[in-house]
C-alpha cells in the first residue's frame, strides 16, 4: 500500500491521507480499485466533505477492469523476449457517487474506461438544482429589442445565424499589443434562465430568474501575442454588460482591462468607431430608380 497525493497540504496517517481544498468541494464516497496514472491495484476508499477529502487504503478487494490488446506493432524477437504477443490495459473499478453543489450527481457501478461502450457511470441533472433556459434575445445598436428566439421553440442553425447576422451591429477599431490596428464588430446579446426543470418547474415561482446581458464581439483578425502561431491567436469575445451600457462604453471598458495569452498578459488600445461610407451609387441604377 502507498498513500497517494491529492494536494500539497496532505496529511498522512498511514493507511490515510487528509487533504482540503477551497475550490474542489464534492460530497460522497468511493470505492476505487486504483488503476490511475499508471498506479495498478492501490485499492481505496474515498470520502469527500465539505472540501475535505479522506482516503483509506485497502487491500484488493476490488480488482482492475483489463482490456488485452493485440501486439501487432512488435516484432518476433519482443515476443519470443516477452513470450506473448499481446499487452493490457488497467482500468479502475468504482462504486460509490459523488454529488457536485452545481446540482449533479454523479453515480459509479463497474469500469471507468472513457469508453460509451464499457463505462459504468451515469451523471443526473437534480432538477431541484438546476435552472432551464428560457430565451436567447438580440438588441440593436441604441439597445432596443430586435428579436427572441425561445427556447421552447427554437429556429434551425441557418435561421438563427441568419438572424444574428441581420441584427444591427457595431465596429470600433483598437490597436493591438505590437501596434496592428484591427476592427472590432459588436453586437448586443441577452439571455434568461429560470429556475427548476421538469416538474419542479414551478421553483422558479419563489425564485428570481437569471438574466446575462453581454456584448459580443468579434475581430477581423486574430488578436494577442499567440497570433500566427500553432495555438492561434483570438478571434472572438464575449463580455458582461453594466446596467444600462451601449457597445461603445462597453468596448472601451473591454479595452482598458489587461488581456491575458496562454504564456503572457497584455493590452490593447480603443482607437474609436468605424465610420462606414455607403457604397457608390451605380448611375445605371440610379437611372432605372429614376
Amino acid at each position: 500500500m502507498r498513500n497517494r497525493r491529492r494536494g500539497d497540504n496532505d496529511r498522512h496517517f498511514w493507511p490515510f491521507t487528509l487533504s482540503y481544498s477551497k475550490s474542489y468541494r464534492p460530497f460522497g464516497v468511493m470505492l476505487d480499485s486504483g488503476a490511475h496514472e499508471d498506479r495498478s491495484g492501490d485499492c481505496h476508499i474515498r470520502l469527500n466533505a465539505f472540501g475535505w477529502t479522506l482516503i483509506c487504503e485497502l487491500p484488493p478487494v476490488v480488482r482492475d477492469y483489463r482490456v488485452r490488446h493485440s501486439a501487432t506493432s512488435w516484432d518476433a524477437a519482443t515476443v519470443a523476449r516477452l513470450g506473448r504477443d499481446w499487452y493490457e490495459e488497467a482500468f479502475p473499478c468504482e462504486y460509490g457517487f459523488s454529488y457536485y453543489f452545481d446540482g449533479t450527481l454523479h453515480v459509479h457501478w463497474g469500469p471507468q474506461t472513457h469508453s460509451s461502450s464499457t463505462t459504468k457511470s451515469k451523471c443526473f441533472f437534480l432538477p431541484w438544482q438546476n435552472w432551464r433556459f428560457i430565451r436567447h434575445s438580440l438588441y440593436d445598436v441604441k439597445g432596443q429589442h430586435f428579436c427572441t428566439e425561445l427556447e421552447r421553440c427554437r429556429m434551425d442553425w441557418a435561421a438563427s445565424s441568419a438572424v444574428k447576422d441581420a441584427c444591427p451591429k457595431k465596429k470600433f477599431e483598437f490597436e493591438d499589443f505590437d501596434g496592428k490596428r484591427i476592427v472590432a464588430t459588436t453586437h448586443i446579446e441577452e439571455r434568461e434562465w429560470r429556475f427548476g426543470t421538469g416538474a419542479f418547474s414551478w421553483l422558479s415561482w419563489f425564485v428570481p430568474k437569471k438574466v446575462r446581458r453581454s456584448l459580443a464581439i468579434e475581430f477581423s483578425e486574430e488578436v494577442g501575442p499567440e497570433k500566427g502561431s500553432w495555438k492561434g491567436g483570438t478571434l472572438g469575445h464575449g463580455i458582461d454588460m453594466l446596467p444600462d451600457e451601449l457597445h461603445e462604453a462597453a468596448f472601451k471598458r473591454y479595452c482598458k482591462e489587461e488581456h491575458r495569452s496562454k504564456y503572457r498578459r497584455f493590452h490593447i488600445k480603443y482607437l474609436g468607431p468605424v465610420i462606414e461610407t455607403p457604397p457608390p451609387i451605380d448611375p445605371q441604377a440610379q437611372a432605372v430608380v429614376g
